[in-house]
């Protein structure tokens, strides 16, 4: 998909983010023709969540398992506000879906200019700005670091540590 140069904001935002999402290894598909098959890392748009939890823009399974969620917002609408609403969706995954972790530990939030990550995993977890999508294959490790060690890949070194510890298991 390419960015419009015109039409609505939230149109440009999901643009940008489709474009982010692909450049970091993951196959955008829309609701209708689901595949979770397909790759890797997949992320569906606009999934239907359980009843009472609404839309996620975006659904992200790895390996065929529902992992996480992306907010989309305008350009300039503060991602910090929209942090509970990720919470929210991360909870909303209807029950008939597998998924390795619930709530699904990792969130994003984005306009497609700014990006913000939530690890779940993370005693601590916190929103904090990231430069863009991690890959599926990343994703992956740590949920799988996290699956056979629970809480091991925590705090500041999450990313170093819970990397090491997957290419151990591996």
């Amino acid at each position: 998909m390419t960015t419009p140069a015109r039409g609505k904001p939230e149109d440009r935002a999901r643009a940008d983010i489709d474009r982010l999402l692909t450049a970091s290894g993951w196959i955008v598909q829309n609701r209708d023709a689901i595949n979770i098959e397909a790759g890797r890392g997949i992320a569906i748009r606009e999934f239907l969540l359980a009843p009472g939890y609404g839309f996620a823009d975006y659904l992200l399974y790895v390996d065929g398992y529902a992992a996480g969620v992306v907010e989309a917002k305008k350009a300039g609408v503060p991602l910090t506000e929209v942090e509970l609403q990720t919470d929210r969706y991360s909870l909303g995954l209807p029950s008939n879906l597998p998924a390795p972790r619930r709530p699904l530990p990792f969130c994003y939030q984005s306009t497609g200019v700014e990006t913000r990550f939530t690890n779940l995993l993370e005693p601590d977890a916190r929103s904090r700005p990231v430069f863009g999508y991690h890959r599926p294959e990343t994703l992956a490790a740590w949920l799988e670091a996290d699956l056979k060690s629970p809480g091991s890949c925590d705090g500041i070194q999450f990313d170093q540590s819970c990397m090491e510890l997957a290419e151990l298991i591996a």
